[in-house]
């Protein structure tokens, strides 16, 4: 069933003004035709949108820039490591980053290298002569997938320039795009993509997006929108159509036999190929992982103090053991925490166990942990928007039920009467460590309290800076966010 993403001749990018760095436009490929000889036949189709897929887990995508903006911002994570290793993290955990910082400028890059590519196959496809059905399925899939990542754009830097074609690319590149309208736009990809897209997929290529995929991406989409009964639309489809359900064990939940499993909305497909480094380039669970003695990783990214609290206070067990891996805690593989001795900014090291691969699974010769596949969108975080559309809307009962399927997987009291906090708690609690808690404290309008002691500045820090390269190459074109 693992993994459909496979060997393949990936496409050159086309150079435009918004993207005319070299580091842009290298897609690392294996080989390379130029763009005359592309998109002529439905191989290049396919191969396409494979480059999509294959590039959501390189180094910008999944690595240094995702984990420091979407989580060690928050206040579930700190720096972690070693005294004085990558110190610039520690800029994220109080709010000190500026504009020239390479996690900002990572983050901007690795996701409009991928929109120009979803672009490419949008733009292209359609001119082919091939199978109308695949034409059209291809074409839905880049649009979920550009979707996708301007959600993340638009959610971490609020206006942004926004390329739909390779036509408009050049102009597009110079315009900050009112996030609205950004948000029309993902709106309209995903609507798109719901239409074309399969229920599911067979043998090899289960794990490209799917209708429930695009649905799940709606519904939160919408619920950043406050417009709950559309949210109450896509989350009542995915939960009537009997495809998903929750896995039973929170802890096998993230290890690899359950990959693409009953849980499983949406997630980036990850492999590794032994003694091949460039093949198994995942470095998610790697910078994450087990450091020091019998380690496998780099150790960033631990859990913070305050998470561990909030699992404390919740009487939540279960969750708190699989997501904070302790030094000396033992896990249900069987590997003994060794790591190392001290670790910055707390007095037990700890590490985040959602990434957490078996040494048993480790493969010679590759990143630690690159098979582990990435979950972006999970049955449960499905649940728990419906909950809180349903509060909005004012049918408690219908929120406790959604709530309560979330909570007996971990043995936690059933909530009668759940307030908008508890459910927000409870995404806090579930989601934990997995790239969501910043951006859902800004949307929440808890960001403010929250991480108000951390050095989180309201009307700043609510989005990041663009990056100051950006700014450069448009000779000041495009211009900075307020604060920074």
């Amino acid at each position: 069933m693992k993994k459909f993403i496979i060997h393949s001749t990936y496409l050159v990018l086309l150079s435009t003004l918004l993207f005319s760095c070299k580091k842009y436009l290298d897609n690392n490929t294996e080989g390379k035709i130029p763009p005359s000889q592309f998109f002529k036949t439905a191989d290049d189709a396919k191969q396409s949108v494979v480059a999509i897929y294959a590039k959501m887990r390189k180094w910008e995508m999944l690595a240094f820039a995702y984990v420091i903006l979407q989580d060690i911002t928050s206040d579930q994570s700190i720096k972690g490591g070693t005294q004085g290793d990558a110190s610039f993290i520690n800029d994220y955990d109080r709010f000190a980053f500026t504009s020239t910082e390479g996690q900002i400028n990572d983050y901007w890059i690795g996701r409009y290298q991928l929109i120009n590519l979803c672009n490419q196959a949008i733009s292209n496809i359609p001119g082919i002569t091939m199978d109308e059905a695949l034409k059209a399925r291809l074409v839905a899939e880049a649009k979920f997938a550009r979707a996708t990542f301007y959600f993340d754009l638009v959610r971490a830097y609020g206006d942004v320039p926004m390329p739909t074609s390779v036509d408009n690319a050049a102009s597009a590149a110079l315009i900050r795009t009112p996030k609205d309208q950004v948000y029309a736009q993902i709106v309209k990809d995903l609507q798109d993509a719901v239409q074309v897209l399969p229920d599911a997929y067979t043998g090899a290529e289960i794990g490209r997006a799917t209708k429930g995929a695009a649905r799940g991406y709606l519904a939160k989409v919408f619920m950043y929108q406050k417009q709950w009964d559309k949210v109450l639309e896509q989350t009542s489809a995915i939960i009537s159509s009997g495809r998903y359900s929750l896995e039973p064990d929170f802890y096998q939940l993230f290890r690899i036999p359950h990959e693409n499993g009953v849980e499983s909305i949406f997630e980036v497909q990850c492999f590794a190929v032994a003694g091949n480094a460039d093949l198994s380039n995942s470095q998610y669970s790697q910078v994450q992982g087990v450091a020091g003695t019998n380690g496998f990783g780099w150790g960033f990214n631990a859990p913070s103090d305050s998470l561990a609290r909030a699992f404390d206070a919740a009487g939540d067990t279960i969750r708190k053991r699989v997501t904070i891996l302790y030094r000396g805690q033992v896990t249900q593989d069987g590997d003994l925490i060794e790591g190392t001795t001290a670790m910055e900014g707390v007095t037990v090291p700890r590490y985040n166990g959602k990434s957490y691969v078996p040494r048993s699974r480790q493969v010679p010769g590759v990143n630690e942990g690159a098979e582990q596949n990435v979950r972006k969108m999970r049955y449960a975080e499905i649940l728990l928007i419906d909950a809180e559309a349903k509060i909005n809307k004012g049918d408690v009962p219908g929120a406790a039920a959604s709530l309560k399927l979330v909570r007996d997987r971990v043995k936690l009291p059933y909530i009668a009467a759940p307030t908008l906090q508890q459910i927000w708690n409870e995404r806090c609690l579930e989601l934990a460590m997995e790239e969501d808690r910043f951006f859902d404290l800004v949307r929440t309008d808890q960001a403010t309290t929250v991480l108000g002691p951390l050095g989180y500045k309201a009307n700043k820090n609510n989005v990041f800076p663009v990056p100051q390269t950006v700014i450069d190459v448009t000779n000041g074109v495009i211009k900075q966010n307020p604060g920074y």
